[in-house]
């Protein structure tokens, strides 16, 4: 009996023993990995201070009519670069919200002064369509910055006045109902009224993925819908998907906005449910354009995924395909963007070399 004592008690100290071991070495090795890409370059990879936080991916051309409106605070450039965008392409959404997201981080930091240009924009040319665009978009940041606020309604009344505008100055452009998207959540749309403003978007941009992206947001428990209801929607715009479209990572997106914050269940990130959302989206990517607007966004959620899935070598090929740019979720949902994204890096390429990999063997 003393025996079957003693031997209960080695397999307990074993169960305690072995799991902080390897935990330890596996910090060791997450350790070691990260210090081995200290030097990002070796890689391929930007250091954290270039980093831009402000789009998904690259386009050159908003870069530099950012960079021209905000040494001379002109907005005809912004005007121009709108005209010349396609008004039912992806790219005219995205380009619409970064330059609304530029006018909200400059009244941030020069409270009065900041944005200038989109003011003087709005008021000297009140009929340009890409204006109004932008001006919605402003209001609907500038409301949901502070959802407690006393003027939160206001606001976003407003917004919807000049979504109206937009839509009038452009009857063909889905950008306006984009941006009504955001007010619906904000203002609390009845289901109904939502369904009414979504088929004015399917009818103008049935497959746009921003559009859905934007949609989802409804859906979800933390605005107007549940679990239940966003996955229905992204299940069913992924079933529904046409060829070279990226609606098929969709549900990616909403088991995101539906994760447990405290996550209590072994294997989380390699369960069916998580696995077949990944797939779905790499499969988008596969078959969708190499140059689809939206696909930086897909890339960063599938990186955030595959790193926490423990899948280092394929995080790593998404890695080499979005880096330079962070502006995109999860990443902006975090206080330091890219500090947050530049952890994940590490920790991919941690793992990778943990299990032998080298930067010259990195996969293709």
């Amino acid at each position: 009996m003393e025996f079957l004592f003693i031997l209960m008690g080695l397999l307990m100290i074993g169960m305690v023993i072995v799991p902080m071991l390897r935990r330890r070495r596996g910090g060791k090795e997450a350790m070691a990995g990260a210090r081995r890409v200290s030097d990002p370059g070796e890689y391929g990879f930007l250091p954290v201070e270039r980093l831009d936080v402000r789009l998904p991916g690259p386009d050159e051309e908003l870069v530099a009519t950012l960079a021209e409106v905000a040494s001379s605070q002109d907005w005809r450039p912004v005007s121009r670069l709108l005209a010349h965008t396609d008004a039912t392409s992806e790219l005219r959404w995205q380009r619409v919200q970064t330059l609304a997201g530029a006018a909200v981080h400059e009244l941030a930091i020069n409270p009065g002064q900041g944005g200038v240009w989109l003011r003087t924009w709005r008021v000297e040319a009140p009929k340009d369509p890409g204006g109004a665009a932008v001006h919605a978009e402003f209001l609907v940041r500038q409301a949901l910055r502070d959802s407690g606020s006393e003027d939160f309604t206001m606001i976003l009344e407003e917004a919807r006045t000049v979504c109206g505008e937009a839509a009038l100055l452009a009857p063909g452009d889905p950008v306006p109902y984009l941006v009504e998207l955001g007010i619906a959540r904000g203002l609390g749309y009845r289901q109904a009224d939502f369904e009414e403003l979504w088929a004015k978007i399917r009818d103008r941009a049935p497959a746009h993925m921003g559009a859905h992206l934007a949609a989802l947001h409804y859906w979800c428990g933390k605005w107007h819908g549940s679990k239940e209801l966003a996955d229905a929607f992204a299940q069913q715009a992924a079933a529904g998907a046409p060829d070279k479209s990226l609606l098929p990572a969709l549900p990616l997106f909403a088991v995101f906005e539906h994760l447990p914050e405290a996550n209590l269940v072994q294997g989380l990130y390699r369960s069916v449910v998580v696995t077949r959302a990944i797939e779905g989206a790499q499969y988008a990517l596969l078959h969708a354009p190499a140059d689809h607007p939206v696909a930086p966004h897909v890339r960063h959620l599938l990186v955030w995924f595959l790193v926490r899935a423990e899948r280092y070598a394929e995080a790593i090929v998404q890695l080499r395909l979005v880096d330079g740019h962070v502006g995109a979720v999860p990443w902006s949902y975090g206080p330091d963007p890219a500090e947050l994204y530049a952890s994940y890096r590490a920790t991919a390429v941690a793992g990778w070399e943990g299990a032998g990999g080298t930067p010259a063997t990195l996969p293709q």
